[in-house]
């Protein structure tokens, strides 16, 4: 233990979710990879195994309104990373998975270097997608020690970029490409991981788990396979990788215990958007509930996406928050928790500890605005309230609604959770305030 028993009552007394002086606790975030909406038990999910997602929300606060920073890969990373907006932050769409290419500008700060500079070691296991250059790999983003791919996505054993030719092999630790072929990658992360607790367990840590599942190709567990050979295709190899990933979670989470390290660890689990219906995908597997679309997608279904946080003792256990909540908060959320410096203030994101304590806490935004892409044909979004409005809508579920018919599409989420119909033509003044919001948005961003 880093803190002594009297600094522990101490810390009882002064109430929750108190940031530690003595000793600062440890953070891991766990982000998961085209994972649908409800695809957990805690989350209503009654055909998938999630012993060790569940367990989180057992132990923490889990959100039923928490949307990622964007409906793709790398922006909803960047959103994460650095507590802006993904547009701001320069990553409005996906990285290049091309050695040499750049990514997000180095110039961002991220959540790596917030702690780096409050005495953290900071560790990158997984997938990165934020830029395959020297300056925007991890190393060169606060990262003391990186594992993974830099690209979108690799197959699990030959560590090759699974999406076009010619096949490229993506697979380093720090800066150096590493070979080991016939490995299963999710039990190279868990192992590099350990490692990384292991070499840390004295001093405070940074560890962000970036598992690549249930992203395609999948490629579950053959015991999980097995199992779940009965759910029609493609829903039995979406579910097989993701129990996979869960027991990596609980393997995870075990070696945390096995080093006295739980109850001092904070950890945040959340997927980067909603699932695939992308072909490589077999044309979906994933679930987004009530919701419509799905990756790609500014329809609830692309954006609203499993969300948990968990520090025993110190924060509520078993508990639901369904304020809004975003993907850019978890930066200023962990700084405060953890009693460090914010080293960028210019941030969207916001820090959810009210939340945390209180179900009847209001949700820190008040307008909230998505983007993917630049141009005139760039999908966005902006909420206020229960009113959201989309610009160039792309629906990219499969609930068998009719396309989206015109350049804006106006939501009622309050009486009207599924998006199925427009609401535009008959609220024009909700349409000309959520336009003027988003232009004063886009004029700040321009700045």
């Amino acid at each position: 233990m880093r803190f002594t028993f009297l600094a522990a009552l101490l810390l009882a007394s002064a109430g929750p979710l108190q940031a530690r002086d003595e000793a600062k606790p440890n953070v891991v975030v766990i982000l998961t990879d085209d994972q649908g909406s409800v695809d957990a038990g805690c989350y209503g999910a009654t055909d998938l195994e999630t012993p060790n997602i569940d367990a989180l929300a057992d132990r923490g606060v889990r959100f039923t309104q928490f949307c990622a920073a964007a409906p793709v890969c790398s922006a909803s990373r960047a959103g994460l990373m650095t507590g802006r907006y993904p547009l701001r932050a320069g990553m409005p769409g996906n990285a290049s998975s091309t050695a040499g290419v750049a990514g997000m500008p180095s110039s961002e700060v991220t959540m790596a270097e917030m702690f780096r500079a409050a005495g953290y070691a900071t560790g990158h296991v997984g997938k990165w997608h934020l830029g395959y250059s020297p300056e925007t790999r991890p190393i060169g983003q606060g990262f003391d020690h990186s594992f993974g791919h830099m690209g979108g996505c690799i197959d699990n054993y030959s560590h090759f970029f699974f999406w076009d030719g010619p096949n490229r092999h993506d697979l380093w630790s720090d800066s150096t490409e590493i070979q080991r072929p016939g490995r299963f990658f999710p039990d190279l992360m868990v192992e590099e991981a350990s490692r990384f607790l292991d070499a840390n367990r004295d001093r405070p840590f940074f560890l962000y788990f970036a598992l690549n599942m249930p992203h395609y190709p999948y490629q579950g567990e053959p015991r999980w396979l097995e199992h779940y050979k009965a759910l029609k295709s493609p829903r039995n190899l979406y579910a097989a990788f993701v129990s996979t990933l869960d027991a990596r979670i609980g393997t995870l989470v075990a070696k945390l215990d096995a080093l006295g390290l739980r109850e001092n660890t904070i950890i945040v689990f959340q997927s980067d958007h909603g699932h695939s219906t992308e072909i490589r995908a077999f044309g979906g597997g994933g679930n987004a509930g009530p919701y419509r679309g799905a990756k790609f997608s500014m329809f609830e279904g692309g954006i609203r996406v499993p969300a948990i946080v968990s520090w025993p003792g110190r924060i509520p256990e078993g508990q639901v928050r369904g304020q809004l909540a975003h993907g850019c908060d978890w930066m200023p959320t962990a700084a405060e928790l953890c009693g460090v410096k914010l080293l960028n203030t210019d941030i969207d994101g916001r820090s959810l500890v009210s939340v945390l304590n209180s179900a009847d806490a209001p949700s820190p935004h008040e307008t909230t605005h998505w983007q993917t892409g630049t141009g005139k044909n760039a999908q966005w979004a902006v909420r206020h309230g229960d009113w959201k409005l989309i610009g160039n809508p792309l629906d990219t579920g499969n609930t068998g609604l009719p396309a989206p018919d015109g350049p804006l599409f106006l939501s009622d989420l309050a009486d009207d959770i599924g998006e199925t119909r427009d609401h535009s033509a008959e609220h024009p003044e909700i349409v000309a305030d959520l336009l003027k919001r988003r232009e004063r948005w886009i004029k700040s961003i321009a700045k």
